[in-house]
């Protein structure tokens, strides 16, 4: 059986993504997706549902605010930004993700 091609996300993964894709500006739900799947060379993607339903989550924590914008083609669409509270959020989370990385990496290393 051959592995996926792309990787199913835990919502604190997803989250921390969203946010640092945001470091670079406000964006819209499908550019903030777009950013993860070419950043990640397509291993990793944000199922629409997730996504959104992350989008809520973060705003509802005031980590990012959203308005309402035309997008690139002229279409209406809400548009996210990190708040001050998100931008040391986001700092916080990398933090923790590399800490985490590191341990799991010393589990399946060999010794």
């Amino acid at each position: 059986m051959s592995p996926p091609t792309t990787l199913t996300l835990l919502q604190g993964t997803a989250d921390l993504l969203i946010l640092r894709a945001l470091q670079g500006g406000s964006a819209h739900g499908y550019s903030i997706s777009r950013f993860v799947r070419d950043r990640t060379e397509g291993v990793l993607t944000i199922e629409d549902a997730a996504l959104y339903q992350a989008l809520h989550r973060l705003e509802a924590r005031g980590w990012i605010e959203a308005e309402w914008g035309l997008s690139e083609n002229n279409r209406k669409a809400k548009y996210y930004a990190l708040t001050h509270a998100g931008r040391q959020q986001v700092r916080n989370e990398i933090e923790l993700w590399k800490k985490y990385a590191a341990a799991v990496f010393k589990v399946i290393e060999p010794a």
